[in-house]
C-alpha cells in the first residue's frame, strides 16, 4: 500500500526531479522490511526493488532519450553509516 502513495513521488524521479526516501524509527518497527522487502511472493517486494522496477521500466519506455540513473542506499545505525548497495555492506563509511 505505501509503495501507491509513493507512486508519484517515484514517478518525478523518471522525470528528471531528485527523490529520498527516508525511513526513521526504533530498532525492530521494521523499517528494513518496508525497504527491502522480500523476493518471494512478489507482493511483499519492499520500496526499493519495486522503485527500481518502476523507474527502470519507465527508462526503457521513453523513446528518444537518455537516463543517467544513480542511486545510493545508506544505513546510520548508532552514528554509523553503511552503504548497503556496496560490495562490502558491513564496511563503515567516514
Amino acid at each position: 500500500q505505501l509503495f501507491y502513495v509513493l507512486f508519484l513521488h517515484f514517478q518525478g524521479v523518471t522525470e528528471g526531479y531528485n527523490g529520498t526516501i527516508f525511513a526513521y524509527g526504533q530498532t525492530g518497527s521494521g523499517k528494513s522490511f518496508t525497504m527491502q522487502g522480500i523476493v518471494d511472493p512478489s507482493t511483499q517486494k519492499g520500496i526499493i526493488p519495486r522503485a527500481f522496477e518502476h523507474i527502470f521500466e519507465s527508462v526503457q519506455c521513453a523513446e528518444n532519450a537518455k537516463f543517467l540513473v544513480r542511486a545510493s542506499y545508506l544505513e546510520i545505525y548508532n552514528e554509523d553509516i553503511r552503504d548497503l548497495l556496496g560490495a562490502d555492506t558491513k564496511q563503515k563509511l567516514e
